[in-house]
């Protein structure tokens, strides 16, 4: 046994040629002229919000932006992708969180680093020698030299039990 498929039914396009007797020379869906209808109003609301008079150019230019947005629009739209869900995906893309691009800390900036007018010293620490001229009858301190900082720690006592 056969199954047939419903790819025919959908194969053909639900045209609306004009009137009888009195066809347009183009092929327009249905779902077009229900897209262009509100679209050119829209278009014309535009136009009218920009501060362009209604004249026969600028709806003859209104005309024409209808017809490409309508196409653009149409060419999303298929038996399997109807309008609505071609809306409702919109929708939900234009008000998806989105991960946030902006910083919280503003602009950095050198203003609040303090700068000194004296070069800082270094400090003088324990076992060190000062940097004062050393004088040739001057005896230096016990194990001054020889002595590294890990030989002066002590260590620890084990801990009991472990």
């Amino acid at each position: 046994m056969r199954i047939r498929t419903d790819d025919e039914v959908y194969r053909v396009d639900a045209v609306w040629l004009g009137p009888p007797k009195a066809t347009f020379p183009w092929r327009a869906r249905y779902v077009a002229w229900g897209v262009g209808i509100p679209m050119f109003l829209v278009v014309l609301g535009i136009e009218r919000q920009l501060g362009i008079g209604f004249g026969f150019f600028s709806t003859a230019w209104a005309f024409v932006a209808t017809i490409a947005l309508t196409r653009l629009i149409t060419a999303k739209i298929s038996h399997e992708r109807p309008l609505s869900a071609v809306f409702t995906m919109w929708a939900r893309e234009l008000y998806a969180p989105r991960e946030r691009t902006n910083g919280t800390g503003g602009a950095v900036s050198a203003s609040k680093i303090r700068v000194r007018a004296e070069r800082p010293r270094p400090k003088d620490r324990r076992g060190r020698q000062s940097r004062t001229p050393a004088r040739d009858n001057a005896v230096p301190p016990p194990g001054a030299g020889t002595s590294t900082a890990r030989a002066h720690r002590r260590r620890s006592p084990a801990s009991v039990g472990r």
